[in-house]
């Protein structure tokens, strides 16, 4: 039957969305008259009102009920606002409903959804006894349900919103639309509504925008220590200045607004600034905060310490300058005790000082060698004795130790005295053999300063004269040829090769020089003991002879060699150096028969126009004690004849010599302050100047 509801003036809802929001929905009223009504659900407000007593309620809910289980239709009694329900309240109505009939209790509250569709199912089931008996849930219990089940929609609903949501400036309106088909989205909806859903989106775009001003707040500070760097980098300008007083200093400065940017609206991150991607300009409200303020703080402090490490230096430097236990090579590790102090380690690594140490150290060294070799000059008779091939002996040495170790400049040299003895044995060299390579000032010495001069002011055109120079550069090699039989000349070879060093160097007259041989023992003619190939250039040839067979052999292959080269355009062994020495038996110094071999040697050497050294004269005593100084000398004669070669080859450049109009001797010391441009500028500036055809590098 119909059942009569006087609900005057009641709206009816539907969506939650609704609730607190009446205005902004279609009102709809509950309808007047009878209506059917299949079941009822009684509620008790169970939180603790203002001015509104409990029993009172549930008193007028015992009557209604009464009224209520007259129509026999099944009754649920819901209990609402149980977030806020009190203890008390809550027992009491389920004691009232115990004593109704046993009727069944659904704990609910609206607000935080949690059992309403369960009040509603109970009651169809009783209705409709066909369905499934509902089990009822207490609130807590299914508080916690749903708080799980909110949670999990919660967390797929936000990764949802960042993985659409990448750009602070996106708008609800349109995020809303396109995530409108995603079950994420759908089951949050449902469960919390649409307000919480975009206040989701909301905190999501503030997080998102938080995280791109501070992205840009920190590519700012970190520009600013260069900034400093670049418009305040002077200490004394700003080291008495607060941070608000350089901000001041800054806007006068020409380059402020190349690195700052000054904006009508403050502060820069609440700006549409923080868009303005093209603008990479640090705006300057920034320096009013702490961290920019720290900056210049770090910045003041940093130029402090700068200059503090830098005054350590320059005290540490005047002590090495003026502490009297420095000297030209004494090591760190003893320097160290008498010039450190406490204040230095306080500023500066050691590393620093022991890079500054040996700077001093470098040129402490340089000078103590500049004065030494003014010390050697000044005692130039001690070097005048020696013998020619400038070699002091350990006793000489001891001599020139004794003389000069009184001298304060050859006790400054102590700590080194490799290096000292290497000077002198460079000086002697220089006393017998003044070269620009044995100069003491190389490379700076005069001769090459002047060769330089000239070769900048011209090119040589000349190919002639670059073979010259090509021949001049080879000066310092000697290719020499030994012949002789049956094993003459490959022993020589090998006695020769034990005196030089391991890279086949050896030493004549002070000066290295590379040393080839070419032991020949065969036939000539043929191309595996030929003299020359394209490899190898004879400067000399030794021949060796012990016996009439020897000496025979030595002939005969001289005189095929030079009819190999008649006819060629170089027949350069025609002239080619010879020296024919006499190799006696081992022990054998007398006798008839070394007698006739010395005069048949004699007679060859005047018919080959060569050399003739025997064991008697002053040549060569071959054997296992091989005269060291005879072999130099040997080695000097072919030195000689081949630098005579090379001299004779540019005769056309010396006959272009002797018709220059003007010469030229110039006498300068080597480390003279005087400038050599000064005086060949004006003759080098003349119009009339040319370069000269002859081979000489400062010839023009």
């Amino acid at each position: 039957a119909a059942t009569k509801l006087a609900s005057a003036e009641k709206l009816m809802y539907f969506c939650t969305d609704q609730l607190g929001l009446e205005q902004d929905f279609e009102q709809k009223q509950m309808p007047d008259g009878k209506l059917l009504v299949d079941g009822f659900l009684l509620c008790i407000d169970v939180s603790r009102g203002m001015n509104r007593n409990f029993d009172d309620q549930l008193k007028f809910v015992s009557n209604l009920y009464n009224q209520l289980a007259k129509t026999k239709k099944p009754i649920v009694v819901v209990l609402t606002k149980c977030d806020e329900g009190v203890e008390r309240y809550i027992r009491d109505a389920h004691t009232f409903a115990l004593s109704k009939k046993n009727l069944q209790v659904v704990e609910t509250s609206a607000r935080s959804n949690v059992n309403i569709d369960l009040a509603f199912s109970t009651l169809v089931q009783l209705i409709d006894k066909s369905r499934g008996k509902t089990k009822i849930i207490p609130y807590f219990e299914a508080l916690k349900q749903q708080s799980q089940q909110i949670a999990a929609a919660k967390d797929k609903y936000e990764w949802l919103v960042s993985r659409i949501v990448k750009n602070h400036n996106e708008t609800w309106s349109n995020v809303n639309r396109k995530m409108q088909s995603s079950p994420e989205y759908q089951d949050y909806v449902y469960l919390e509504g649409t307000q919480k859903a975009k206040k989701l989106f909301l905190q999501h775009v503030h997080r998102l925008k938080q995280e791109h001003i501070e992205r840009r707040r920190k590519i700012y500070l970190a520009m600013l220590p260069q900034v400093f760097e670049a418009l305040i980098p002077d200490l004394d300008e700003i080291d008495h200045l607060s941070c608000v007083k350089a901000q001041k200093l800054l806007e006068t400065k020409a380059d402020f607004l190349k690195w700052f940017v000054v904006l009508e609206e403050t502060p820069w991150d609440a700006t549409s600034h923080i868009d303005n991607m093209e603008n990479d300009r640090i705006p300057f409200d920034l320096m009013e905060t702490q961290p920019a303020e720290q900056l210049y703080e770090a910045h003041l402090e940093k130029l402090r310490n700068e200059r503090k490490r830098a005054e350590m230096r320059r005290a540490f430097k005047e002590n090495l300058e003026t502490s009297p236990f420095i000297t030209p090579g004494k090591p760190w590790e003893e320097a160290r005790s008498f010039i450190m102090n406490e204040d230095f380690y306080m500023w500066l690594e050691e590393s620093i000082y022991m890079d500054i140490y040996s700077k001093h150290q470098k040129q402490i060294i340089e000078k103590a060698k500049e004065e030494f070799q003014e010390l050697l000059l000044e005692y130039s008779e001690l070097f005048y004795e020696l013998e020619l091939d400038a070699k002091p002996s350990k006793e000489k040495m001891g001599v020139i130790q004794d003389v000069l170790g009184e001298e304060q400049r050859f006790k400054a040299l102590q700590k080194l005295q490799a290096e000292r003895d290497a000077l002198i044995l460079k000086h002697i060299h220089f006393v017998y053999h003044p070269t620009k390579e044995t100069c003491p000032s190389c490379p700076v010495c005069v001769d090459s300063k002047i060769e330089h001069l000239i070769s900048s002011r011209f090119i040589r055109p000349s190919e002639r004269n670059q073979k010259n120079l090509l021949s001049d550069s080879n000066i310092d090699r000697i290719n020499l040829v030994i012949l002789g039989k049956d094993g003459l000349a490959r022993e020589l070879a090998n006695e020769i090769r034990a005196l030089c060093t391991n890279d086949d160097k050896y030493v004549i007259e002070g000066k290295m020089y590379e040393l080839s041989l070419r032991p020949i023992e065969g036939n000539v003619r043929l191309p595996v003991n030929s003299f020359q190939t394209p490899t190898f250039q004879p400067h000399g040839c030794l021949c060796l002879y012990n016996s009439k067979e020897s000496l025979s052999y030595v002939v005969e292959s001289i005189e095929k060699s030079r009819e190999s080269t008649i006819g060629r355009r170089e027949n350069n062994l025609v002239h080619l150096p010879l020296t024919l020495i006499l190799i006696n038996k081992r022990g054998d110094t007398s006798g008839e028969t070394l007698h006739s071999l010395i005069q048949q040697g004699q007679q060859i050497a005047s018919k080959l126009q060569c050399v003739f050294l025997d064991p008697g004269s002053a040549g060569i005593g071959y054997g296992r004690n091989i005269n060291e100084k005879q072999i130099s000398q040997v080695l000097k004669g072919l030195l000689d004849s081949k630098r005579n070669l090379n001299l004779v080859s540019s005769t056309s450049s010396i006959k272009d010599l002797a018709d220059v109009d003007l010469r030229i001797v110039m006498c300068l010391m080597c480390g003279d302050p005087f400038n050599a441009d000064d005086i060949l500028l004006p003759i080098l500036q003349s119009q009339t100047y040319r370069p000269s055809q002859c081979g000489s590098s400062s010839s023009v």
